[in-house]
């Protein structure tokens, strides 16, 4: 037996090749997959786009600067809903969306047949009472004549003091006719003015110039100044603008309000026309606050009178400085969205579009201008940057601007 033992220790451990070659298989699959994941995630991160809205960074314009930015809507302070003054069926609607009217300008017509019909009435009670008026007083004239008649005759004894009495009496109860005819016809007068106002009533006409924007009602509907119930009577007929009383109306945060005073200048830019910069200034403060926004109303006043100015139209507001606070110097530096800004070690970074891929970049922030934030160095006028920048974002990954790249 010891003479076999050198033959099998040289035998071949099979078993133990196998091991070792599967070994090497796991390991380059190993590889490949760590690989393959790599790649995967460089392509998620730094080829797959990335949707960011992208602002411009601008130069501070001289004269006054932005101390608050707020949003509000267009509103007319002379707006009306026009209505009968009375309750009837419409025979006649003049109006149309759209359309300028003048003041007192005829806007519908209510169906008049029973209106006419009583100043009709009117007038000819007036004619009679008229009328009766002239017979007494020809008759009081007559009456007169004879009672001087019988004075005469009563001073030379001629007629008695009984025909003298009779003649006096009747001068003094025409007399009292006449007065109470005159007092008739009055009424009768009133009673015309009563009827006329009544069958004015049924003339819609304009309180004041502007244009029509609703049209509540057609012909054949009925209409009341009064809500009847039910929905087949209309309570206006149509709803008019000045629009020349047109001003802005924004909500102020009540923490800033201290900002804003009477006179004060502002900047205006309707959402509808980014590119129009509408002068315009603080009329009031209204002196109460909403408790539920913790907000305080501001009226300001539109300086240039624009037919692209419409009520209920969005607007960004931005209230400046006054005169006396501007300086003339020029100043380096941009102006761009606070959100834009990342604060890092104590400075701050942006991401700065380069073709489709992004750039870190540290930057050196100043003061906050209402909310955007001057930059002192680090940016030039015209780069182009990311608002409100993603936490996953990093420097080199591919964006999508998104949105119109407007000045912030």
């Amino acid at each position: 037996m010891s003479e076999q033992d050198p033959l099998k220790e040289l035998h071949i451990d099979r078993t133990e090749r196998d091991g070792r070659g599967h070994r090497g298989l796991w390991i380059v699959f190993v590889v490949v997959l760590v690989g393959a994941l790599g790649a995967g995630a460089y392509f998620v991160v730094f080829e797959n786009k990335i949707p960011v809205d992208v602002v411009i960074a601008e130069a501070p314009v001289a004269g006054p600067a932005a101390v608050l930015d707020a949003t509000g809507y267009v509103i007319a302070r002379r707006q009306a809903t026009v209505s009968s003054k009375i309750s009837g069926k419409l025979a006649e609607v003049l109006i149309e969306e759209g359309v300028q009217v003048e003041a007192n300008q005829l806007l519908a017509r209510l169906d008049d047949t029973d209106a006419k019909a009583q100043l009709d009435l009117a007038r000819a009670r007036l004619a009679a009472a008229q009328a009766r008026l002239g017979e007494i007083q020809v008759q009081l004239e007559q009456n007169r004549r004879g009672l001087k008649r019988q004075t005469e005759l009563r001073s030379r004894q001629l007629a008695s003091e009984e025909a003298l009495e009779t003649a006096e009496t009747q001068v003094e109860t025409l007399s009292a006719q006449l007065e109470a005819q005159r007092s008739q016809v009055r009424v009768s007068e009133a009673e015309v003015e009563v009827a006329q106002v009544a069958y004015d009533n049924t003339v819609v006409r304009a309180p004041f110039a502007g244009v029509i924007v609703a049209k509540a009602a057609q012909p054949g509907e009925i209409v009341s100044p009064m809500s009847a119930g039910g929905g087949f009577t209309r309570t206006g007929i149509g709803t008019i603008v000045d629009m020349d009383s047109l001003e802005i109306e924004v909500d102020v945060n009540e923490a800033f309000i201290n900002r804003v005073g009477p006179g004060q200048p502002v900047q205006a830019v309707l959402d509808a026309y980014p590119d129009w910069t509408i002068p315009a200034s603080v009329i009031a403060i209204i002196p109460t606050a909403d408790r539920s926004k913790a907000t305080v109303r501001v009226r300001i006043r539109i300086d240039a009178k624009d037919p692209r100015l419409i009520p209920e139209m969005g607007v960004r507001v931005s209230f400046l400085q006054d005169d006396t606070e501007v300086s003339d110097d020029a100043t380096d530096g941009v102006l761009i969205p606070a959100s834009a800004i990342r604060e890092h070690d104590g400075g701050g970074i942006v991401f700065v579009l380069d073709g489709d891929h992004v750039r870190e970049r540290k930057v050196i922030p100043g003061d906050e201008i209402g909310d955007r934030r001057f930059v002192e160095q680090g940016l030039a006028a015209g780069e182009r940057v990311v608002r409100d920048p993603p936490l996953a974002l990093a420097d080199g990954m591919r964006v999508s601007p998104q949105g119109a790249v407007e000045t912030p």
